[in-house]
């Protein structure tokens, strides 16, 4: 017996959560069931985080945590608590199977088994955003060799556990080289260290129109938190209807499953949902806790009820759909076949699944790290590269100079285009004059005398060398 946290959430919630907890008792899945409330009921009680702290012990006292969809109100500073749940969690891996469900399930793709495997806990979705100046505001896009190796490591064992021959990476490495450009390396550096399996790079873009176009050449693609967010999606349509893919959120303590679509309150409480992608989250939940063959059981009977043809109305069609049914009547369905395997798609076999263990981290020793300058990013109002630059010459010390002006990242000085378009957001790079070493000493006086000279710094970036290597970008045209 294992004892799990579920909530029911917002919405349709509730009713999919019903439905998918009666598939599982019905299946003789061995479940402790402590159930919490969390979502728009908590946030619009006067908490911002829509969960309180007992149901937080919950969670991580159960470890494994079943969750419906829940709605965040708009406005007034209210937090997604799925993003914190992944992050206080510690949950690195959002896994994200997409499956198509050919001929019974309307599809332009009827080849489609692909499994998504998204970092979930950094990227831009660290959320550090700043406004900077009156037209600029930045948002900090943090990649971590942690994260990398721990995701990228997790989709090749998945790979492995689950008898996929290919793991692809998805990157935009030829523009963001320092991010995306770590993520890819280290993708490289444990594919190495799975010689079995099959590896490949695509830049996103170009990898997102193979997804739509070509999505069977794809089994386990790995990538960054806002690409998996975007492409995941994707694929879930393509495959017929985001309403079947359910999702695992895995970290070294606890786990957590879901669906991967939203509440829908304008269909709450008309017993029309579709409850099979948090039924699918649930398999998913059933093999992490060691439960496959119950896994297996429900799998086969939901396989045999869609190609049954009795359907939920999102994915009902008169030509080939022979029963549309509600949210209740579907559950009832698969319990129903839960003795059954289906006979045109291929019986899953689980066999014994389990959760991954990967090894824990281990840092690498620090790098020789030298400091070579520093980017002083200004909040000007003037038009004119030059002027900025007469007043940035000013503010030289006597070991620094002034060696090129960007806007929003393009050089505009020394030799930038009269064409460019300049907003108030200046970044300014000094370096040092004569070949010497930079001090952060040297960044206190730069910023001791823009301030003396009436000049609005709005942020630093240190620019250093790791063991020899220049770790900063360029402008561009530089």
């Amino acid at each position: 017996m294992t004892k799990i946290t579920v909530a029911k959430g917002d919405g349709v919630g509730p009713e999919i959560m019903d439905a998918t907890l009666s598939i599982l008792q019905a299946a003789g899945a061995q479940l402790d069931i402590d159930e919490i409330e969390i979502g728009e009921k908590v946030y619009l009680s006067g908490n911002t985080t829509g969960i309180s702290p007992d149901a937080w012990d919950k969670i991580r006292t159960n470890k494994i945590f079943l969750k419906a969809p829940i709605t965040t109100p708009q406005g007034g500073g209210y937090k997604s608590l799925n993003v914190s749940t992944r992050k206080f969690l510690g949950l690195y891996a959002n896994v994200r199977p997409c499956k198509s469900y050919h001929p019974f399930v309307k599809t332009k793709h009827p080849v489609v088994d692909m499994v998504i495997v998204r970092e979930n806990e950094e990227d831009l979705y660290a959320g550090i955003e700043h406004q900077q100046t009156d037209e600029v505001v930045q948002c900090l896009k943090l990649i971590s060799r942690p994260g990398c190796e721990k995701i990228i490591r997790y989709a090749f064992e998945y790979a492995k556990q689950y008898n996929r021959k290919k793991v692809t990476c998805f990157t935009k490495d030829n523009i963001m080289k320092q991010t995306d450009g770590l993520f890819h390396q280290v993708f490289e550096e444990i594919a190495a260290e799975y010689p079995e399996i099959e590896n490949e790079h695509w830049i996103v873009d170009i990898g997102a129109a193979k997804v739509a176009d070509t999505p069977e050449h794809f089994e386990v693609v790995v990538m960054p938190n806002l690409y998996g967010d975007v492409i995941s999606d994707i694929a879930a349509q393509i495959t017929g209807s985001v309403g079947l893919a359910g999702s695992s959120n895995i970290g070294e303590e606890c786990a957590m499953f879901e669906a991967i679509h939203g509440s829908a309150p304008d269909i709450a409480g008309k017993n029309i949902a579709n409850p099979s992608a948090l039924m699918h989250g649930s398999l998913m939940m059933l093999n992490h806790i060691g439960q496959s063959l119950v896994a297996e059981k429900i799998h086969n009977a939901w396989l045999t009820t869609i190609e049954q043809g009795i359907h939920t109305a999102d994915i009902y069609d008169e030509k080939t759909s022979k029963q549309k049914v509600g949210t209740q009547e579907f559950a009832a369905a698969v319990i129903a076949n839960l003795s059954n395997k289906p006979s045109s798609f291929e019986p899953i076999q689980y066999g014994n699944r389990a959760a991954l263990k990967l090894p824990t981290y281990q840092k690498k020793a620090p790098s020789l790290k030298e400091l070579q300058g520093v980017d002083l990013f200004a909040h000007w109002n003037g038009t004119n590269p030059n002027e900025i630059a007469e007043k940035l010459k000013g503010i030289e010390t006597k070991n620094t100079e002034l060696v090129m002006i960007t806007n929003r990242g393009i050089k505009v000085w020394p030799n930038g285009f009269k064409e460019t378009f300049c907003t108030d957001h200046w970044r300014c790079r000094f370096q040092p004059a004569t070949g010497d070493t930079f001090s952060k000493e040297e960044i206190i006086q730069l910023l001791q005398n823009a301030e003396n000279q009436g000049l609005d710094i709005v942020k630093t970036e240190n620019l250093y060398a790791f063991d020899g290597k220049r770790v900063y970008s360029l402008g561009q045209g530089q």
